[in-house]
């Protein structure tokens, strides 16, 4: 049994040591190398000899004259020299005028829009609150637009409000002018 190990042993060392050349696999001969085959075909990555990029050489601009453009800005409307009071900047500026019965309301033109104004009454009311009367104003063409609100009560206090639907919207999509309001009034 001793013989039979030891048989077995040495006849597995050359295995274990030389590999599978050994045996006459890996190689010509055994021991010998093995070695890739040679494929043939066209290469994989291309290259291209090409020219060196010129280093760019410093050049300096010459200044020249140019005339001043003249500005001249052109002559104001008579009936656009109003002044209008400051409000909050997302209100257009209205001005009221109390009469009998009556509020003159005027403000100045925003964008080609219509308008619709109302006088809301400011008297306590328990339960549902009226619906505000809006009376309907075309485009202006001058610098100025103005309605009269009639029907009022004389001596009760009223906030005028106005709406401008179609003014449009500024390059960063947020709204031209389109309200604005009063303080309290009464008509007389």
């Amino acid at each position: 049994m001793r013989k039979l190990k030891l048989a077995m042993a040495l006849t597995a060392l050359p295995l274990l040591l030389g590999g599978c050349s050994a045996l006459g696999l890996g190689g010509d001969s055994p021991g010998a190398t093995a070695t890739a085959p040679v494929e043939s075909g066209e290469d994989w990555m291309r290259l291209a000899a090409g020219d060196a990029t010129p280093s760019p050489t410093p050049s300096r601009g010459k200044a020249t004259a140019t005339a001043d453009p003249t500005v001249s800005a052109p002559a104001p409307d008579p009936s656009c020299t109003k002044i209008w009071p400051r409000t909050d900047p997302v209100f257009i500026p209205v001005e009221i005028t109390p009469g009998a019965g009556s509020l003159k309301v005027e403000w100045p033109t925003q964008y080609d829009s219509d308008y619709r104004v109302a006088a809301v009454p400011q008297q306590l009311v328990s339960g549902r609150q009226p619906e505000p009367v809006w009376k309907t104003v075309a485009a202006g063409t001058g610098c100025t637009v103005s309605t009269t609100i009639t029907g009022l009560t004389s001596g009760a206090a009223y906030i005028v409000w106005l709406d401008a639907p179609n003014t449009g919207y500024n390059v960063d999509g947020s709204r031209h002018l389109y309200s604005g309001r009063s303080g309290v009034v009464y008509p007389n």
